[in-house]
């Protein structure tokens, strides 16, 4: 029996009451696939959120037990989000948790910062530590706002820090996403973690035998993301392209990409899977913490190119799954393209890859350490 068979399906846990945090549930991406899995893995333990915005999340959503801080009442919350800012550490310190023995928090921000009562266990699944708060600039170098309120909002990464800083030291146990965060959880909170890699659920994205010319992207349209380097790289290959999501950023994108790119908008899952599956490449321009949707496409048998910094080191084996390009300019992808092109990969060896990561091998580890942890306490 692989473990595949043996993972795939487990039993909630039903001894212990469990408490679920999440920083906010206002847009759909790989930290929020986490959150979908602890459902899976702990039945019916409710969802502690600052605000859920049901108009823009999956359906799997309306089945669990969501319960909102008093920011979901604030007006145009879900738009503008981020204005926000210093309301989520109230939000989330708010909420009573004293009748759960262990809270399980996925974060890339708020999340941590909840109370349990004495005695519980937290333990807080860090897709990373703040990138706006411990990487202020990198984070706001693209971004298109007035000087004046890049000063503003850095001032006020000087109290998140302390608080975020005094959050981690009530989380019991840190559970990191990838080598590259729990190295960055070492340096910011002096703590150690277990890494744990992100689900990637390789029965739903398969091969299939017809391969279509295009190359795909599937991210958030956001600066930081680093679409445009892709786009102008294509503009000067004349390749097809298409390019997957929603973001502030879509319009600038728009402008600058030529008629052989395709801006297909948000898509169901269904979609998106029929892309991955039938592209010739997969593009994955940014640095990300990990990045699940690399694995994604390689699950499918698609090879990646990606950026050779953070997460993308650890699942794209250049040469083997992808190609690795260690700049972020249009002229280190267009070489990117033409090294995949005097490649011959196996496919089976791609999806072997992403087979490492699959959700099966996520919930067994992610159960089974906080099952050792408890019977430990």
């Amino acid at each position: 029996m692989n473990l595949l068979d043996k993972y795939y399906s487990i039993e909630p846990m039903t001894e212990m009451k469990i408490a679920l945090a999440h920083d906010y549930l206002n847009q759909m991406g790989g930290a929020e696939r986490v959150v979908l899995e602890f459902h899976e893995i702990f039945g019916d333990a409710p969802l502690f959120t600052s605000i859920y915005d049901k108009s823009v999340m999956p359906e799997e959503f309306a089945a669990m037990d969501i319960r909102t801080s008093f920011m979901q009442k604030l007006p145009l919350v879900f738009k503008y989000f981020k204005l926000y800012l210093l309301l989520y550490p109230l939000a989330f310190r708010g909420f009573n948790l004293s009748a759960f023995d262990v809270v399980l928090s996925s974060t890339t921000a708020f999340a941590k910062g909840v109370r349990k009562r004495r005695g519980a266990l937290h333990f807080c699944y860090c897709n990373t530590p703040a990138r706006f708060i411990w990487m202020f600039e990198h984070y706001m170098q693209r971004e298109r706002y007035p000087a004046f309120f890049k000063t503003l909002l850095k001032m006020l990464t000087i109290p998140l820090r302390w608080w975020d800083r005094s959050a981690a030291r009530d989380v019991d146990f840190f559970i990191a996403n990838s080598k590259n965060v729990a190295e960055r959880i070492k340096k910011i909170y002096k703590r150690d973690s277990v890494i744990i890699y992100p689900p990637v659920d390789t029965q739903k994205y398969l091969p299939i035998e017809t391969i279509e010319p295009y190359y795909l992207v599937v991210s958030r349209l956001n600066t930081y993301k680093r679409i445009d380097i892709v786009i102008k790289a294509f503009n000067e290959l004349g390749l097809p392209l298409k390019i997957i999501g929603e973001g502030p950023d879509r319009g600038n994108l728009e402008k600058l990409a030529k008629a052989n790119i395709e801006f297909l908008g948000r898509l169901s899952d269904q979609e998106i899977q029929k892309y991955f599956a039938g592209c010739r490449a997969f593009v994955f321009p940014g640095e990300e913490d990990f990045g699940i949707t690399p694995l994604e496409a390689m699950s499918c048998g698609r090879p990646v190119l990606a950026y050779a910094k953070g997460g993308a080191l650890e699942t794209v084996v250049d040469g083997k799954t992808g190609v690795l390009f260690h700049e972020q300019t249009k002229e280190a992808i267009i070489q990117a393209v033409k090294k995949l092109a005097g490649l011959n990969l196996d496919r089976a060896q791609i999806r072997a890859q992403a087979e490492k990561f699959d959700v099966s091998v996520f919930r067994a580890q992610l159960k089974e350490f906080i099952e050792d942890k408890c019977q430990k306490k």
